[in-house]
């Protein structure tokens, strides 16, 4: 399913990734005032999985809001992971799922992303091969929000605004924040060059 850029994920887009049928939210979003914990979470998860992948981790990064200080955020861990082809599933998989990983998401045709959840803390591991645009818009926007008390604050009352409001998917609640992501992006010095979605 090939995405135009920085466009809203369509509600078969939004079927056709998930590897189950997707779970519906239809109510607000959740956010949690940022929990000085979330780092240290982060860090037992990237000792599991590199214990299980080994020298496959090519990059592993702590994203999302729970890697922003000060960041209020759903309190999901979302993971970065770089593997050498994040389209050979056989290569990685099988060793994460021992570990208790999940797949729930396969996009083939989105930078060949695949999106697994944790085995006991509520974890998004994000999948990726090494060269995905994905990986630097991800780490710049992260690495600016840390950096930029302001656009954090932005992106804070932004994230409050658009949780109070009633979503069907929790993909729409991420798509309705394209505008002030790509906003803070363009402060950050960031240009995209290819497809790309909103880093959650």
């Amino acid at each position: 399913m090939p995405k135009r850029d920085r466009t809203a994920y369509r509600e078969d887009e939004i079927q056709a990734a998930w590897v189950d049928e997707a779970p519906v939210l239809n109510s607000t979003v959740t956010l949690a005032e940022y929990n000085p914990r979330w780092p240290s979470l982060y860090e037992r998860e990237a000792a599991r999985i590199r214990s299980v992948l080994g020298e496959r981790v090519v990059l592993l990064e702590h994203i999302g809001s729970t890697s922003v200080p000060g960041l209020c955020a759903k309190p999901i861990i979302d993971v970065l992971l770089v593997v050498p082809d994040s389209g050979d599933e056989a290569a990685y998989l099988p060793a994460l799922e021992a570990a208790g990983y999940r797949l729930v998401i396969r996009e083939p045709q989105w930078h060949e992303h695949r999106a697994l959840k944790g085995p006991d803390t509520n974890v998004n591991l994000h999948v990726y091969s090494p060269g995905c645009a994905e990986i630097e818009r991800c780490l710049t926007f992260r690495d600016h929000l840390r950096a930029d008390d302001s656009d954090r604050e932005l992106y804070a009352h932004t994230k409050r605004e658009l949780a109070a409001r009633t979503w069907k998917y929790i993909q729409n609640y991420a798509d309705a924040k394209n505008g002030v992501v790509d906003e803070i992006l363009g402060r950050a010095g960031y240009r995209r060059q290819r497809e790309d979605r909103d880093p959650r």
